[in-house]
């Protein structure tokens, strides 16, 4: 029969197998962006690879401020049109998780604070953080600044906890001065964090940089200014993403692509009503001490 298939040129139609089988073999990712960032490249990867292999494939939905969310929500386009929805990094409400639910489909979340989901993989945002605070309090810094962009209001970010965690480990330990310092969406990071540095009496002995790709470009910029890292400043990152090894950034690694891998796998479960593994995962953090931290300087910058 197989050989008659083959001189016939006989290809199994995908969608006749939809029809049969009452999938539609699409699954939705809503990120809560429209800049595909280096997190949000490496959930793609992962959901990729694994969803592609079984057939499936991947649409995202970018969610970004509150009439897209409400757009989303209310016309609900993952109804009788994806089998899984993944919600990437941001929180939905309990009234929004009730509405995908109405879609009868999965629900994972990844690295989301939101409840209500049929699976989650994530990490301890608030504890990598941490890792941070007490590596830096440990070399001897006693002055801390952390700079971050502002969030949307309508978007309850996973990552805001690394906010949270760090002034709670700051305020367990005596004798810190640290502060945090939102920056306005659009604008430079580091149009604030050097006049921070250098204007004032009391400047900071380290930069604690919400990500990875707001740091590395201060190493860049201090050079113009004549100033070196760690000898004058120490900063930190987090995710270890692309180019922080080579930058010598000191950083918390989180593995988003081994998350979506997961994610993915305990989507493909759900669907076909196999037993979930471990549906709620947290995945670990590690700090990677490197050549960016070091003992706080005893002289002033300038």
């Amino acid at each position: 029969m197989l050989a008659a298939a083959n001189a016939l040129n006989f290809s199994v139609s995908r969608s006749a197998g939809i029809l049969k089988s009452g999938r539609t073999y699409r699954i939705a990712l809503l990120v809560g962006s429209r800049t595909i960032e280096w997190f949000t490249a490496e959930i793609i990867a992962g959901l990729n690879d694994v969803l592609r292999d079984a057939g499936y494939d991947l649409v995202v939905y970018p969610i970004e401020g509150l009439e897209a969310r409400d757009a989303f929500f209310e016309k609900l386009p993952v109804r009788s049109n994806a089998d899984a929805v993944f919600v990437s990094s941001f929180g939905i409400s309990p009234d929004e998780v009730k509405r995908l639910g109405t879609a009868k489909i999965p629900i994972i979340g990844i690295n989301t604070t939101s409840e209500g989901f049929d699976a989650t993989v994530g990490i301890n945002d608030k504890e990598g953080i941490k890792l941070i605070v007490r590596h830096l309090v440990k070399l001897g810094h006693r002055n801390l600044l952390y700079l971050y962009e502002n969030f949307s209001s309508t978007l309850g970010f996973g990552s805001h906890n690394r906010i949270v965690g760090f002034q709670e480990a700051c305020n367990a330990i005596g004798g810190l001065t640290a502060r945090t310092l939102g920056v306005q969406e659009g604008d430079n990071i580091l149009d604030v964090a050097i006049p921070e540095m250098m204007a004032s009496d009391n400047p900071p002995t380290a930069l604690c940089f919400h990500q990875d790709s707001q740091a590395i470009p201060l190493f860049f910029r201090l050079q113009r200014s004549g100033l070196s890292i760690p000898e004058d400043i120490s900063v930190t990152g987090f995710d270890d993403s692309t180019f922080a090894k080579e930058a010598e950034l000191t950083t918390v690694r989180q593995r988003p692509y081994d998350m979506a891998v997961k994610a993915a796998q305990k989507a493909l479960a759900l669907i076909e009503g196999r037993p979930v593994h471990e549906p709620f995962e947290t995945f670990p953090v590690q700090l990677q001490v490197r050549g960016s931290t070091a003992k706080p300087r005893t002289s002033p910058l300038l």
